[in-house]
Order: C-alpha cells, then sequence, then structure tokens
C-alpha cells in the first residue's frame, strides 16, 4: 500500500471501526460488501479523507464509483491533490 491507501486504511479501522483485521484488506474490496460500511460509515470517511488529506470531496464525486474500494477512493484523492497541487 503506498501512503493514501495506508492512511485511508487506518481511517477505516482506527476511526470507523470496521470489523475486518488489516492484513485481511485487499485494495480492492469492495467497501460495502466487504468491510462493512453502510451509508454513514461513508459519509464519516468521505469527511476524515477530506480533512486527512486537505482535499474538498463535491457530491458529483462521492459515488460508488470512486467509493468502491480503497483502490478507487486512493485514486481519487491522488487526483484530487495533484489538481489542487497545480
Amino acid at each position: 500500500m503506498n501512503s493514501i491507501q495506508n492512511t485511508i486504511a487506518n481511517i477505516l479501522i482506527d476511526d470507523l471501526f470496521i470489523s475486518v483485521p488489516r492484513d485481511d484488506i485487499n485494495l480492492n474490496d469492495n467497501m460495502r460488501d466487504v468491510l462493512g460500511l453502510d451509508s454513514l460509515g461513508f459519509s464519516e470517511l468521505r469527511a476524515q479523507c477530506e480533512y486527512a488529506f486537505g482535499i474538498k470531496i463535491t457530491d458529483d464525486q462521492f459515488t460508488p464509483k470512486h467509493f468502491d474500494s480503497i483502490a478507487t477512493l486512493s485514486a481519487l484523492i491522488e487526483q484530487l491533490t495533484a489538481n489542487s497541487a497545480q
């Protein structure tokens, strides 16, 4: 895992208290079906990522496409942080 992916995993474990052990988390695991996030969990994950990475995730970006897995969310965050650096 890269640093963004590690931060997302830490948020899932430390702040959202998912029941999947860290060693069993796969980057492509579906966050709803495998990691057990519900709608409140997704909202909290969005807020925690905005705070941790200093970004704004718009309503248009808050979709299952971007919040499917750690890999897809990491790709969105990489894009947003790259855009904010320009």
